[in-house]
């Protein structure tokens, strides 16, 4: 492999980092009282003010425009509402009810989801006799094994030797309402994000311009999550930004969504679908990590389970790959 071949590996794995920074610093944001729908709102906002001039430089330079015209813009219309404001609103709701190495875990969901997803529109194929199908589907099975087990198998703190099943009851209890209302949250985001990467191939092929595509889906996004976020918030003080951390965190996201978008219809191209999925379980070995260490968010002995049950599925899918 040359370097042009590694870099759609180099650009998700440099991804996977800034997730990372993005959910730690976005659940402390929201834990101070920042509204969900707010943040999305701002975000998406200051991400058309980045991504926008870069994308109208680059365009004036470029000799073979991509036409927009009412098939594309619908097109686009469609990825940003179920891919972003859909699907942004629901993850940092969720972010909030959950935890931040929670909602790392629950994006391991993706491949499998998104593999079943293209299976179905044909962008997929199995077949039985291959290696790298059945790959595949031990990966996806063991994924959806450690998504469960994440809310049925807590276990105790970790370095302590006590070891159980945390009973269904406890879930809606003792604020485990909250937890599993995150879950199911997060697990909708999952399946917005999975709809987004399928229809990244039509959207790719038809208007093949990712950067200004990147700005087009940040523009349409804004609009659509200001108008939720007008609609859901009725306090006009919910948009007061308090603190400094907000308003780092507020940069940090909006220019992580750009690259993010951009990097991400850049590999698809060239890779398909499935493979930026492939890399989500590294985020949750580096929020967790951070989040246990520097943060003090409890790590349970189900948690280091589930990071045994990661780098398993990373080496099967390295393998279907």
């Amino acid at each position: 492999m040359g370097l042009e071949d590694q870099k759609p590996i180099i650009f998700m794995v440099g991804l996977q980092f800034m997730y990372a920074a993005v959910t730690l610093s976005s659940r402390a944001s929201l834990l101070q009282g920042m509204s969900p729908r707010v943040f999305v709102a701002y975000r998406q906002v200051i991400a058309t003010l980045l991504v926008t001039p870069v994308a109208v430089f680059k365009s004036r330079r470029n000799e073979n425009k991509c036409s927009l015209g009412w098939k594309n813009f619908w097109l686009i219309f469609l990825i940003s509402l179920i891919g972003v404001t859909i699907n942004q609103n629901i993850y940092f709701e969720g972010l909030y009810l959950a935890s931040s190495s929670i909602s790392s875990a629950m994006g391991n969901l993706l491949p499998a989801i998104t593999f079943v997803m293209a299976y179905i529109v044909g962008l997929e194929k199995i077949n039985i006799q291959s290696s790298r199908s059945i790959a595949k589907i031990i990966g996806t099975i063991i994924c959806v094994t450690g998504a469960i087990s994440m809310v049925l198998l807590k276990g105790p703190k970790l370095l302590k030797q006590e070891f159980h099943f945390l009973p269904i009851h406890s879930l809606l209890s003792k604020g485990g309402e909250t937890w599993l209302l995150g879950c199911l949250f997060l697990f909708a985001s999952n399946c917005c994000w999975s709809i987004w990467l399928i229809l990244q191939v039509p959207v790719s092929k038809s208007y093949p311009d990712h950067l200004s595509l990147t700005a087009w889906m940040c523009f349409i996004a804004s609009w659509q999550s200001i108008a939720i976020a007008f609609f859901i918030e009725k306090d006009l003080q919910a948009w007061k930004l308090q603190t400094h951390l907000e308003v780092g965190c507020l940069f940090l996201t909006s220019g992580a969504i750009a690259i993010s978008f951009f990097a991400q219809s850049w590999c698809i191209s060239r890779r398909g679908p499935l493979f930026p999925a492939m890399f989500n379980p590294l985020c949750t070995v580096i929020v967790t990590f951070f989040a246990f260490t520097f943060f003090q968010e409890e790590m349970y002995v189900g948690s280091f389970g589930r990071l045994i049950l990661i780098s398993w599925r990373e080496r099967l899918d390295h393998f279907g790959r």
